[in-house]
């Protein structure tokens, strides 16, 4: 692949969670969010692009957010469990971003707000159509995604470096 092609980033946040007596890392699904996820896979799977790569968080709500969308995928990709996604702030989900091989063009974040939202608005420098002020409207509920895009090398990826070229959210 060549750098000039330019690379995709969906950031994605977890479907709703329930509240049960469980640590936070373990709380699993809502029954909304189970219904939430395959409908997010669906529109991801709509979107036309292929993913080379998912980076998951390791807690349950999003692992089992993965496990439902991926279903609706044609094509599963390589899925990495990144204990560094739960709690990350956005400089840490950059910095889990800039390890990604060149030879990957489209990733997948599977992980959590305020960092997936914080980090769409750090990295988003320009936006197509009025995607900006839709997510800006609608902020970053359960299970939406933004697809951003940016040319050059995965460890090149800083503020202000991206497109912002989709967002979607279940409620869409």
């Amino acid at each position: 692949m060549s750098v000039a092609e330019p690379r995709r980033i969906v950031l994605f946040r977890h479907a709703k969670a329930d509240w049960p007596q469980v640590t936070d890392h373990e709380r699993p699904l809502a029954e909304r969010g189970r219904m939430d996820a395959p409908k997010a896979g669906r529109r991801l799977t709509d979107t036309g692009l292929s993913f080379d790569l998912a980076l998951c968080s390791t807690a349950a709500r999003t692992r089992e957010t993965w496990k439902l969308a991926v279903q609706e995928f044609p094509h599963r990709p390589k899925t990495v469990y990144e204990e560094r996604i739960y709690e990350a702030s956005p400089g840490e989900l950059i910095a889990v971003l800039n390890e990604t091989p060149d030879d990957v063009r489209n990733v997948l974040l599977i992980g959590h707000n305020p960092g997936v939202q914080a980090l769409a608005d750090i990295l988003t420098g320009a936006a197509d159509g009025d995607v900006r002020e839709r997510m800006g409207d609608r902020g970053f509920p359960t299970a939406a995604f933004a697809v951003l895009s940016f040319p050059g090398r995965w460890k090149s990826l800083e503020p202000g470096a991206a497109t912002l070229r989709d967002y979607w959210a279940p409620t869409d």
